[in-house]
């Protein structure tokens, strides 16, 4: 069943106020706090400009998509399927502003769609938001931190390699490298490898 953009979509600019009376109950009701933050940033906004050279904009645009994912993250979740889990929380669909989720067949398929442009663009918005919350706290000295992590995968999922892998010897995996700032802990960046590098 295809729904409009109308039905989908929809505005929260008032924080809601917790009555344990109230029968809409949730798991997430600390998402509350991101709901007060997303706005300061002006997210939602500024993920949207990050795929503004799209010509076509689906109902369940690539911005929603990654908003999403950054929710996910933060409740707990790693895998996508877990969507199931929250599809019809208030809270969740209060921070997304939206009446209804996207589901897993949806969510996979933008990814696969997802161009590089509009990766770039994520990547230079994550950085420039670092950037910003650094510049408040004007610390007199900054220190990077650069580590590489294994990341296991399943079958022959793209750019993965057999190399080393402490775990799980002789499957193929990732071996991306991460930058962030020793001070706050922040996440600045990402070099994403093959698991066979030897650097």
């Amino acid at each position: 069943m295809k729904f409009s953009k109308a039905q989908i979509q929809a505005k929260f600019h008032k924080i809601p106020v917790m009555r344990f009376e109230d029968q809409k109950l949730t798991s997430f009701s600390g998402l509350l706090v991101f709901q007060l933050l997303f706005k300061r940033l002006d997210l939602k906004d500024r993920l949207k400009q990050c795929f503004a050279h799209l010509k076509v904009s689906p109902i369940f645009g690539r911005h929603l998509v990654v908003l999403l994912l950054v929710i996910h993250l933060i409740i707990g979740f790693r895998r996508l399927r877990d969507v199931d889990y929250y599809q019809d929380d208030p809270m969740v669909l209060r921070l997304m502003e939206l009446r209804k989720l996207p589901d897993v067949a949806t969510i996979s398929r933008a990814l696969s769609q997802m161009e590089t442009r509009g990766v770039r663009n994520v990547r230079c918005l994550s950085r420039s938001i670092v950037i910003e919350a650094l510049r408040r706290e004007s610390l007199p000295r900054l220190t990077f931190d650069f580590d590489g992590s294994v990341q296991s995968t399943k079958g022959h999922a793209e750019g993965t390699a057999v190399g080393f892998n402490k775990t799980k010897r002789g499957a193929r995996s990732y071996y991306p490298l991460f930058c962030t700032v020793a001070q706050t802990g922040q996440f600045f960046g990402l070099y994403h490898r093959p698991g066979n590098v030897h650097f």
